[in-house]
Formats: structure tokens, C-alpha cells, sequence
């Protein structure tokens, strides 16, 4: 028997733990990639990166020094695990036919309008956007 199995990137997994760590910091207190990275089981390397993607996106602030580390630039309760999965994981849709935001039609498809399989996946990616929609970093806590 085949299953659809949707899985997480580890980048995504680990983004998603890191932004739990910071959710229960405030602004004033950065945590530092190393403290995630120790209590996590994070590779410091691949964190730090999955941490400048973040920050570059815009919700992570950093500061250097004594005292410095990331935290989070919005109250974990204004960021939608929407807006996270898209940016580690890319589209959150099984297939590129159903996705919003990356739509691609499928090569060995005549008809999106009766392919069975299409319908399933629109109602799987509906489903999942649901979740994600009303998940927020908070939650995550």
C-alpha cells in the first residue's frame, strides 16, 4: 500500500523550534544561536543560517556583542505559521497545480476540472492552510 507522506524539511523543523525558543523571550533579551543550537540538538551552522533567512525576511532582529543574540521583532502572536512555512518550506500545497502561490499545471494532467486527484489535493491544501492560518508563532510556545 503507497501513502502520501508530506514531511517537513529539517530546515523547516528546526526553523520552527528556533522560533519557539524565541517566543519566550522577550525584545530586551536576545537569545544567541548557541543556546538554541545546545538546546535544540541544532547544528550551530545550519541554524544560523535558517536565522539569517529569518532575519532577512524580517522577523528576527539581531544584536551583536555582550548581551546579543535574536529575537523576535513582532509579538509571536502576529506571525502565521503561513508566512513561516512559505519561506522555509516553500509551497505549502502537495502539488504545484493546487498552490496559491507557486501554480504550476501538471504535465500528465489533461484536465485539472476532472482529474480526481486534483480535487483531493485542493481540499488537502484547504485543509492544511486552515491549520497554518490559525497557528501562530504563540502557539508554538
Amino acid at each position: 500500500m503507497a501513502y502520501l507522506c508530506f514531511m517537513l524539511s529539517k530546515k523547516t523543523k528546526y526553523g520552527l523550534k528556533a522560533l519557539s525558543v524565541l517566543a519566550k523571550h522577550d525584545r530586551d533579551n536576545p537569545v544567541t544561536t548557541l543556546t538554541i543550537s545546545d538546546s535544540e540538538h541544532i547544528s550551530y551552522k545550519f541554524l544560523e543560517s535558517i536565522l539569517i533567512s529569518l532575519r532577512k525576511a524580517g522577523y528576527l532582529g539581531s544584536k551583536k556583542g555582550k548581551g546579543g543574540g535574536y529575537y523576535l521583532l513582532q509579538s509571536p502572536e502576529k506571525i502565521p505559521l503561513t508566512d513561516i512555512m512559505r519561506l522555509l518550506e516553500g509551497p505549502i500545497a502537495l502539488l504545484p497545480c493546487v498552490s496559491l502561490n507557486y501554480y504550476e499545471a501538471c504535465d500528465d494532467c489533461q484536465s485539472e476540472e476532472t482529474c480526481s486527484i486534483h480535487r483531493l489535493m485542493i481540499k488537502v491544501r484547504d485543509s492544511t492552510l486552515e491549520i497554518f492560518r490559525n497557528h501562530t508563532v504563540a502557539d508554538l510556545k
